[in-house]
C-alpha cells in the first residue's frame, strides 16, 4: 500500500530497481577491476538500485586461461574481493562479482554476493563448456562436484551452492538467484529451479564471446528463460579488455523481465557502462498466482530444495521518480509498426476465423448487422465481409441496416451507407423513430407529447427497438445477428442491458478494446485490403466523434456536433483502456494503476506522436484527470456493471490482455461495491504533482 508520500517511490508499487555493469576490463589486474567494480557499484547506489550484477570472472578477467592455476593470480583476485567488501559498507546496493575461488583442491568459477561488508554467499557455476573455442574444465570444478555447503572466505564462513536464495525483507517479493554464463545455455538452467523455489531475481554474470548472430541467440535465451520462469533476467556480460587471441568481446548487458526486454546495453563500447532498469516484482508474482502450471511444476516430484538467506538491515531506497522502464500509452496497441501490423493480422484474423467457423457449425449463411456509422460497427461489418470471402458466399448475403433515431446525424448516417455500398453488402435502412415514440406513447413518457425529457428511457427505448428489429430480420432471413460492442463498452458498462450493443447472436468484438478497434481500421484501410474509396470512408469513420446519437443535438456553441460526447462522460477511451488492461490483467491496486499512467501520459511531446493519430490521441493527461478518471472507471468496473457481462453472447478471445467474458478470464460476483477501490483511490493517490518531482530518468 502507498500513502500520498510516496506515491512517486517505484519501490512503494512493488518495483525493484536493478542494474547490470559491464566495466572496462583489466586482463589479470584484480586491483584495478576492484576499482572499477567499486565505482560502478556506487553509481547504481545512487541511482537506487537494489542489486548491481558484473561479469563472469571480473575481478581477473575471463580470458587468464591457464593463469587460473596460478597462486599468484588466485590469490590477487580474493583480495580484491576483500577491497570490495570493505567499500560496500557505505554502498547501499547488493553487489554480484566473479571470482575465482581455490577450496577443497579445485578452482571455482564463482558469483560472490556481497552486501555492506560481508559475503552473504557464493554461487559456484554449474555447466562447464568444453566444446568449440571452450575448455573450461580445463581450469574450474562444476559445482556438480562440490563435496562441501560452505565455504570459507574473507574471514567468514559462508553458504557455497547453486540452491542459494537471498532475500530482503524489506522489499517484498525481491529474492534473488546467481548464476554463471553457460547455465542458461543449459536444458535446465539452475535458476529455472530456484525460479520455482520462489526467486523472483535471475541474475547471470556472463563472459560469452561475441561471433555473428550470437547476440540474437542471447536475446531468445534471456526472453524465454524470464518468460518461462515468469521472472526477471538480469545478464551482465564482458566486453572491452579481455583476451583477443582467440575470441572477441561486444560487452552485452540485458534486463528482462518475463519475456520483456527493458534494458540494453550498447555494444561493442570502448567505455564501462550500467544499465538500469524497474523490474515488477508484484507482476511477476501475481503473473504466478494466476499460471497453475507454474505452481504445479513448482510441488512437482524432484524439484529441488533450496537455502535462503536474508539480508535483514537492507532498507528500502527512498526515491522519488517515475519508473525507470517504458509504459505503454497504449498497452494494447504496439507502438512498434512491425509489431503493430503483425498484431493487427492476428487479431484481424482471429475475428474472421472464429466467424467463419460459427457460420460453418450452424450451417447459417446470412448474418444481419446494424451498422450506425461508428467505429464497432464498421470493424464488424470489415470481420463479416471478410469471413462470407473465405466461406465462398456473397457479401449480399450480409444484411446490413442503419436504424436512425431521435438524434442519428446525416454524418454517420451517410458513411454507414457509403460504407455499405462500397463494401457490397445488402444494404437497407429502418427508420425507428414512429415505432420508439409508440413506445413513448405507451409508456406515458412526456417525449410523446414532444417534450424534451431526454432520461435513460428515451434513450433504452431506441437502443430496444434496434436490437428487436435486427433479431426479428434474423428470424426472418435465416441469420444471424452479428454484435458489435466492444470491450471497453463492457468493461465501462457503455451498453444497454439485454438489447443495444449488449445482446446479438455472437459478439465478436466483444474482447477487442476500443484503441485497438481503432487501429484496426486504420490497418484494413492502410493495408490496401479494400479500394481507396473503401478506405476514404473508413478514415472519415475514424474521424468521427463518438457518440451513442441517443439525444438530440444541442444549441449554440454545440451546434455542430453531438449533444452526446461519450468520452466527456464516461472519459478518453485511451485512459480507460490503460486502466482496464492493468486492473483487470495484472490486478493492480488504483495507486499503481496511477502511477503507471501518469508516467505514461503526463507531459507527452505532441511531436513526437505518428502523424496517423487522431486529434483524440494527441493528449497528455495531469494526474488529476487520471485520477478523476480512474474513479470512474471503478465505480463502473466494479460496481454497477458486472451484472451485464455474466450475461454477455459468446464470442472469440482475441488478446493475452483479457477478456470479460465469465467462461474466459473474468469471473466475478455482480453485487460488489467499488467502494473498497475508491476509498483506495482517494487514501492513496494525490491530486496533483509536487513541484519537487523529477522527470523521468529512464
Amino acid at each position: 500500500m502507498t500513502e500520498h508520500g510516496t506515491f512517486f517511490n517505484p519501490y512503494a508499487h512493488g518495483f525493484a530497481r536493478v542494474a547490470a555493469a559491464v566495466p572496462r576490463q583489466h586482463l589479470c589486474r584484480p586491483g584495478k577491476n576492484a576499482e572499477d567494480t567499486i565505482a560502478l557499484a556506487r553509481l547504481a547506489a545512487d541511482q537506487g538500485a537494489l542489486c548491481v550484477v558484473f561479469p563472469e570472472l571480473g575481478l581477473t578477467g575471463y580470458t587468464a586461461d591457464d593463469l587460473f592455476h596460478q597462486t599468484t593470480l588466485l590469490r590477487e583476485a580474493e583480495r580484491a574481493l576483500e577491497t570490495i567488501l570493505r567499500a560496500s559498507a557505505t554502498i547501499d546496493t547488493i553487489m554480484v562479482v566473479g571470482l575465482p575461488v581455490r577450496r577443497d583442491g579445485a578452482v571455482w568459477n564463482c558469483a560472490v554476493v556481497c552486501w555492506h561488508g560481508a559475503v552473504v554467499c557464493v554461487v559456484p557455476k554449474t555447466y562447464l563448456p568444453n566444446y568449440r573455442e571452450f575448455y573450461e574444465k580445463r581450469y574450474f570444478a562444476s559445482a556438480a562436484q562440490a563435496g562441501f555447503t560452505q565455504i570459507l572466505i574473507a574471514g567468514e564462513t559462508v553458504p557455497f551452492g547453486t540452491d542459494i536464495l537471498v532475500e530482503a525483507p524489506a522489499v517484498p517479493d525481491f529474492v534473488l538467484h546467481a548464476e554463471i554464463c553457460e547455465d542458461l545455455w543449459a536444458p535446465v538452467p539452475p535458476s529455472t529451479y530456484a525460479a520455482l523455489a520462489g526467486a523472483t531475481v535471475l541474475v547471470n554474470l556472463s563472459a560469452s564471446n561475441i561471433t555473428v548472430a550470437k547476440a540474437d541467440y542471447r536475446r531468445l535465451l534471456g526472453a524465454g528463460q524470464s518468460s518461462r520462469c515468469l521472472a526477471a533476467y538480469v545478464y551482465a556480460g564482458a566486453g572491452e579488455g579481455e583476451s583477443t587471441n582467440d575470441m572477441a568481446w561486444d560487452g552485452h548487458a540485458m534486463i528482462w523481465e518475463n519475456g520483456v526486454l527493458h534494458a540494453e546495453s550498447r555494444r561493442f563500447a570502448r567505455e564501462e557502462q550500467l544499465i538500469c532498469a524497474d523490474i515488477d516484482l508484484e507482476l511477476l508474482v501475481n503473473e504466478r498466482l494466476r499460471m497453475s502450471s507454474f505452481t504445479d511444476s513448482a510441488r512437482a516430484p524432484g524439484v529441488q530444495p533450496v537455502r535462503r538467506v536474508q539480508i535483514h538491515d537492507l532498507r528500502r531506497p527512498q526515491l522519488s521518480s517515475l519508473p525507470r522502464r517504458t509504459i505503454a500509452r497504449f498497452p494494447y496497441v504496439p507502438a512498434d509498426s512491425d509489431r503493430l501490423d503483425e498484431r493487427c493480422f492476428e487479431a484481424y484474423n482471429i475475428q474472421v476465423q472464429a466467424l467463419t467457423t460459427r457460420l460453418e457449425a450452424t450451417g447459417i449463411q446470412r448474418i444481419v448487422i446494424g451498422v450506425s456509422g461508428g467505429l464497432d460497427s464498421t470493424h464488424a461489418l470489415l470481420v463479416a465481409v471478410q469471413a462470407m470471402d473465405r466461406l465462398g458466399l456473397p457479401r449480399t448475403n450480409i444484411h446490413a441496416y442503419t436504424m436512425p433515431g431521435f438524434a442519428t446525424s446525416a454524418h454517420t448516417r451517410e458513411n454507414a451507407h457509403e460504407l455499405m455500398r462500397k463494401l457490397g453488402v445488402s444494404a437497407g435502412e429502418i427508420d425507428i423513430r414512429e415505432a420508439c415514440l409508440a413506445v413513448l406513447k405507451d409508456l406515458g413518457h412526456p417525449a410523446s407529447d414532444g417534450e424534451a425529457v431526454y432520461d435513460v428511457t428515451y434513450e433504452n427505448v431506441q437502443a430496444g427497438e434496434r436490437t428487436s428489429r435486427l433479431f426479428r430480420l434474423a428470424n426472418h432471413l435465416g441469420g444471424l445477428v452479428l454484435g458489435t460492442g466492444d470491450l471497453s463498452e463492457l468493461a465501462l458498462g457503455w451498453a444497454t442491458y439485454g438489447v443495444g450493443d449488449h445482446m446479438s447472436h455472437y459478439a465478436i468484438n466483444a474482447s477487442v478494446p476500443k484503441t485497438l478497434i481503432r487501429r484496426l481500421i486504420r490497418w484494413v484501410a492502410d493495408s490496401g485490403r479494400v479500394s481507396s474509396d473503401t478506405a476514404s470512408v473508413l478514415y472519415a469513420i475514424l474521424a468521427t466523434e463518438i457518440s451513442p446519437e441517443l439525444v438530440p443535438g444541442g444549441e449554440g456553441d454545440d451546434a455542430d456536433g453531438p449533444s452526446q460526447r461519450t468520452e466527456q462522460f464516461i472519459g478518453p477511451y485511451e485512459l480507460q483502456d490503460f486502466n482496464l488492461y492493468y486492473t483487470s490483467r495484472y490486478g493492480f491496486s488504483p495507486a499503481k494503476t496511477a502511477y503507471l499512467s501518469y508516467a505514461a501520459w503526463h507531459d507527452i511531446d505532441r511531436g513526437t506522436w505518428p502523424a496517423d493519430l487522431s486529434p483524440v490521441e494527441r493528449h497528455s493527461y495531469s494526474l488529476g484527470e487520471i485520477k478523476h478518471w480512474l474513479s470512474v472507471f471503478l465505480k463502473r468496473f466494479f460496481g454497477s456493471s458486472q451484472f451485464k457481462r455474466t450475461c454477455i453472447p459468446n464470442g472469440p478471445k482475441v488478446g493475452s490482455g483479457g477478456s470479460l467474458s465469465p467462461r474466459s478470464d473474468w469471473r466475478a460476483p455482480s453485487d460488489v461495491s467499488a467502494q473498497l477501490w475508491l476509498d483506495d483511490l482517494e487514501r492513496t493517490v494525490p491530486d496533483e504533482v509536487p513541484m519537487d518531482l523529477p522527470r523521468a530518468d529512464a
